[in-house]
């Protein structure tokens, strides 16, 4: 194990302090897991405290600051302005069905071996000691990692927070490691339906985020039937495409290489902070409406409309999960125009097209750019000789036309606004959206810049 990096010296600290009033703090979870792995930079930094009681916590950490009661009917609390959890080991007791059915009681007197079985997975059960270096590892969760193996840590907690199913996916993609045969059948027996879509999008997010190969975690959430809970993806499972197009296979196995593909690219998704999610959502989402417009004709399965129809599906799809309006917005309207790229070469579409599309997807929060690497995704998702030679012609033409019109990352404005016209004499009325609405579309048509020059040519049209 690498040392990794030096926590915090406040951290350090604070550990002292716990053990000169007789108890021991520990880091636990996630932190001790990355070291192992030898991730150069593990986040998450969660101190549990033994032998001290919750009021004795609390005035330790007032020593060196601000306490935030973070949940202190969980026994958790933080330091303000310091990155890290500090927290009593607990009992929870199942009082009733669903996941809000627990009694949670501190324990500070519990030892660190039976604290660890309320872990979710054994490799999420180590601890280490930060004074001393010393790793306590009572499940053998370091010997997992080592086998690459993902095992539950008490099989009897499990089920008690359903969530685990989906950490167990986000997980196996992250770090792929394979869940043993024991964690898949207890995952297939969750109930996720009373679970807040916020808790299962934190998963998805880190499996969209975080995992090289996003379709593994995937792949695991349909082998354990958890993948029903979300219906828009489910119904991508058998539905039959055109061989000539996608000889991969059913719709379902081309989105999960299309995930995949987009995780390849969504580091260059710079720009703003949802910019990587809202491609990898737009990746999952790009064909959830071809199970309802999938068709055979003239002995060809066609989806015709399927990029309109996804749209509202996939709107559905993230609104449960309780994404914001804002990121549900902009994969919408990357789904809805997700074949642009490959269509607009091939169809010799021009510049009017190019504008009012980058115009259509500024709106969304969205770009030209954005949309061609889905669209990239989605050709490199497939077997076809093109995708298998890592080539998409049209996406590049797509690029190269867009950079000529200077719309690539953003629509253009409108040249002509409202104070024009009201300088011309004219009233804020219908008619003055309407000649807005002219100018506008001339503008894209023309890719004139002077209002003078557009707004003289709309109202001699009349």
């Amino acid at each position: 194990m690498s040392a990794g990096p030096a926590l915090d010296p406040r951290i350090l600290e604070i550990c002292a302090a716990v053990r000169e009033a007789g108890g021991r703090a520990l880091v636990v979870g996630g932190r001790v897991r990355d070291e192992l792995l030898g991730d150069p930079e593990p986040k998450d930094v969660d101190v549990e405290v033994f032998g001290l009681a919750l009021e004795a916590l609390q005035e330790l950490l007032a020593r060196s600051g601000s306490v935030i009661e973070v949940g202190r009917a969980f026994g958790v609390l933080r330091l303000k302005g310091l990155d890290a959890d500090f927290s009593l080991p607990r009992r929870d007791s199942k009082v009733g069905a669903g996941h809000r059915g627990f009694d949670v009681t501190c324990d500070p007197g519990m030892d660190p071996a039976d604290a660890a079985l309320r872990r979710d997975l054994t490799i999420n059960a180590i601890s280490k000691d930060p004074l001393t270096g010393e790793i306590l590892d009572p499940l053998g969760g370091r010997a997992d990692l080592e086998r690459g193996v993902l095992r539950a840590a008490d099989a009897s907690q499990f089920a008690d927070d359903p969530l685990r199913g989906v950490r167990v996916a986000q997980f196996a993609a992250r770090f792929e490691m394979e869940p043993d045969a024991e964690l898949r059948e207890l995952c297939a027996r969750l109930d996720l339906s009373e679970l807040p879509g916020e808790r299962i999008a934190e998963e998805l997010r880190k499996l969209l985020l975080r995992a090289r190969r996003p379709s593994i975690g995937l792949r695991f959430l349909e082998q354990t039937r958890l993948l029903r809970y979300l219906p828009e993806l489910d119904a991508l499972r058998g539905v039959p495409q055109d061989p000539r197009w996608h000889p991969e296979g059913d719709v379902w196995v081309h989105t999960l290489r299309v995930v995949d593909e987009a995780a390849a690219l969504r580091d260059g998704a710079a720009g703003d902070a949802d910019a990587p999610l809202a491609l990898m959502l737009a990746a999952l989402c790009h064909d959830t409406g071809k199970p309802a417009t999938t068709v055979e004709q003239d002995g060809r399965v066609v989806s015709p409309g399927h990029d309109v129809a996804g749209v509202e599906l996939t709107r559905a799809l993230l609104r449960g999960l309780r994404f914001s309006n804002a990121l549900v917005d902009r994969v919408a309207a990357l789904v809805r125009d997700h074949l642009a790229p490959a269509l607009y070469p091939r169809d010799a579409a021009g510049p009017r097209a190019y504008r009012r599309l980058a115009r259509r997807l500024a709106v969304a929060g969205s770009s030209l750019r954005e949309l061609e690497r889905l669209a990239r995704a989605d050709q490199l998702g497939r077997t076809t000789p093109a995708a298998l030679a890592r080539e998409f012609p049209d996406g590049d033409t797509f690029l190269e036309r867009a950079a000529a019109l200077e719309v690539t990352d953003r629509g253009l404005p409108d040249v002509v606004q409202g104070r024009h016209l009201i300088e011309r004499g004219l009233e804020p009325g219908r008619r003055f959206g309407e000649i807005l609405d002219r100018c506008r579309e001339l503008q894209d048509e023309t890719g004139w810049d002077d209002p003078a020059r557009i707004l003289d040519a709309v109202l001699a049209d009349g």
